[in-house]
């Protein structure tokens, strides 16, 4: 008899609620039902497994999807263990017993997706997000049992009747509405089952009712007892031609005729249901995880290297995270760690489980035992949580220190394309820092990779807890070569992320101190001047004043060194905190503020006393040509450092000529 009502839901109707917000995207219902389906069968091995349960010999267990583009339907079949008259009443028609009026109760006023609490088993309702009617037809492996049909409109009124079914297991049939059709066309299904299914641990196969049926021929030897033959095929002998040592010609035979069969097109799984990651790692080759890294993110540059998670102690996670080539300079770096629960796709980059600096990083993550809330799509908000994404962070600086350690050559190859993923986990992640600071490589001016402590132990002598560094070996190539003259070294920085990475590093560690090479002029590049010496300090005065005067800027800090140099006659150094600061500002985009708020723009032009034209200028104060040569030191010293301005760089190229001019005896028009 048939058996009618009211689904059980006593506060007001849950489907406004699942349509619009447990589930932000409507193909999700996919997942939840042929996740569904994957449990029924688990199960059912495990009765099988225990003694309670025969499988009859020709049963392969799998989830079968068929779309009817024609009739607007979606069928999913499993055949796990079925239900009863009485589980499809408390599963389905009570909505997972007061699970419901309790969400509701709690959280029906509340916008906040975080607050969900537990499983709701409300993953068959998705059906009711892309359709207007469904029907479930289900027979339960319990003996003697009676197939029940059930069926739906709109969600609110059911009707449940004895149904036809022969087979152990269950089908779902959803009848689309008008907005959701999509759902039944082949291609957007694939799409879909792929995206949330393609690691679940039955086996998926996708089936369009309205397709021309597709064949293939196989030998004879290749024929099972699961294929469907068409046709028999004879294939006739091969022969040719050959020519006889009389002359004659006869046909001979090189191939003999060969039976073959047309057979319907073999079925091929959408899923992989044993990944790799759920393998010991022992077990894994290197093309294995190469293969499968192409796979999952189609992404055909090799990664690096990889980790492979494997642990069941205090919590049973596993995974493989790969380390892709990241350019943070040139491209967006677009990592994605793939989060699933039991081979099922959660999400991408959930920022709870994956620690932010982690998300350039390319992978996969399984935790069976997170806690989601009722949509499967986010997590609860706890310390267990946190315990997995301090675990995670931990493996990868293990993997990294340990590498640095024992696989030194390796770690330095990798260094240059892993350093901006490190160095933003060090600012970013303090576990991280901690485990890694000792591990941060280096490189210097030789192209030597040393550690922190490497550069300390290097510039000692000279410089205790100072590290000088160069950010553009082009732009300070003149500081360098004085560097190397005097046999102080410096290391190569020339990422973004080394100007606040550089700072954190001297906040952790107290004394240190990074100095760009063009900071100052450092005192192993000049000689030692006497207090006294009223000379020197007499021309240093007067060549302040002359070019003061002639680059007409009366603010501009202008030094007067006896370098040991006697090649370089001017040059400009920058004030480290003045330039971290306009670096920070053009980080933020905001270049166009005026330094001079800050103190000035923290610019000094070095003027090498012992250099022939500066000797020059001092002597010829009136010259002609000097106010030409001050200028012409000014930017030959800027050029040095970095660029010119447009401006300033049509006046030095027009006055150039003019010097060359003058060089050659001519006068200028």
């Amino acid at each position: 008899m048939a058996k009618k009502g009211s689904l059980s839901i006593t506060s007001e109707n849950i489907f406004p609620v699942i349509k619009k917000w447990l589930y932000s995207d409507h193909d999700i219902f996919y997942r939840e039902l042929i996740s569904n389906g994957c449990d029924a069968i688990t199960k059912l091995k495990k009765l099988e497994l225990m003694g309670e349960y025969e499988k009859p010999e020709e049963v392969e267990y799998k989830i079968q999807v068929s779309v009817n583009p024609n009739e607007k339907t979606i069928t999913i079949k499993d055949n796990g263990l079925g239900m009863t008259e009485e589980e499809i009443d408390k599963y389905i028609n009570q909505i997972a017993f007061s699970g419901v009026q309790d969400f509701m109760a709690k959280y029906k006023d509340k916008a906040n997706e975080d607050q969900i609490i537990g499983h709701f088993g409300l993953g068959f309702y998705s059906a009711f997000m892309v359709a207007d009617k469904v029907t479930i037809d289900s027979l339960s492996y319990q003996k003697d049992a009676k197939a029940i049909h059930w069926e739906s409109e709109g969600g609110i009124n059911f009707e449940m009747t004895e149904g036809e079914k022969t087979e152990v297991g269950t089908t779902i049939v959803l009848y689309l509405n008008e907005d959701s059709t999509e759902f039944s066309n082949e291609y957007r299904a694939r799409e879909v089952i792929e995206k949330y299914c393609a690691f679940m641990p039955v086996s998926i196969f996708l089936e369009n009712e309205t397709a021309e049926p597709q064949y293939d021929t196989i030998e004879k030897d290749e024929l099972t007892d699961k294929d469907k033959v068409i046709e028999t095929v004879i294939e006739p002998a091969k022969t040719e031609e050959k020519e006889n040592e009389d002359g004659t010609k006869e046909t001979v035979e090189i191939e003999p005729s060969r039976e073959k069969y047309k057979i319907l097109r073999r079925p091929v799984a959408l899923n992989d249901t044993n990944p790799l990651w759920n393998k010991h790692p022992n077990e894994c080759t290197e093309d294995e995880y190469k293969d499968f890294y192409r796979k999952v993110f189609r992404d055909y540059k090799e990664p690096l290297f990889w980790i492979h998670l494997n642990m069941d102690y205090p919590f049973n996670l596993k995974g493989i995270l790969y380390f892709p080539k990241i350019n943070m300079e040139y491209e967006s770096i677009e990592g994605t760690i793939k989060l699933y629960n039991n081979q099922v796709f959660i999400a991408d980059n959930i920022k709870e489980v994956i620690p932010e600096f982690l998300m350039l990083l390319k992978g996969v993550i399984d935790c069976p035992d997170l806690p989601l809330n009722v949509s499967r799509s986010a997590l609860q908000n706890d310390g267990f949580v946190k315990k997995i994404s301090d675990y995670i962070t931990k493996k990868v600086a293990d993997k990294l220190s340990g590498m640095c350690k024992t696989d030194r050559e390796n770690y330095e190859k990798y260094w240059d394309d892993i350093a901006p993923f490190i160095k933003f986990g060090y600012i970013k992640d303090e576990k991280f820092a901690e485990k890694m600071g000792d591990y941060i490589l280096y490189k210097n001016l030789n192209g030597t990779y040393l550690t922190l402590q490497d550069c300390l132990d290097e510039n000692k002598e000279k410089h205790e807890n100072t590290i000088f560094y160069v950010t553009n070996e082009k732009e300070q190539s003149q500081y360098i070569n004085l560097f190397k003259e005097e046999g102080i070294d410096a290391v190569i920085m020339p990422a973004a992320i080394d100007n606040p990475f550089i700072s954190h590093v001297e906040q952790k560690k107290e004394g240190v101190k990074f100095l760009r090479i063009d900071t100052d002029l450092n005192a192993s590049f000049k000689e030692e001047v006497k207090e006294d010496d009223e000379a020197f300090k007499k021309s240093s005065e007067e060549l302040t004043e002359l070019f003061k005067k002639a680059l007409n800027n009366d603010k501009m800090d202008i030094r007067v060194e006896k370098m040991k140099n006697t090649g370089i006659a001017s040059m400009i150094t920058v004030s480290e905190e003045t330039r971290r600061m306009q670096d920070m500002m053009k980080m933020y985009n905001m270049g166009g503020m005026d330094m001079s708020m800050f103190g000035g723009a923290g610019e000094t032009l070095v003027l090498n006393a012992n250099h022939p034209l500066v000797k020059f200028v001092l002597e010829h104060k009136d010259g002609a040509n000097t106010e030409k040569i001050c200028e012409q030191l000014y930017d030959l010293a800027s050029l040095a450092h970095g660029a010119l301005s447009p401006e300033r760089m049509t006046k030095f190229v027009s006055r150039s000529n003019e010097i060359m001019m003058i060089m050659a005896g001519q006068k200028a028009e």
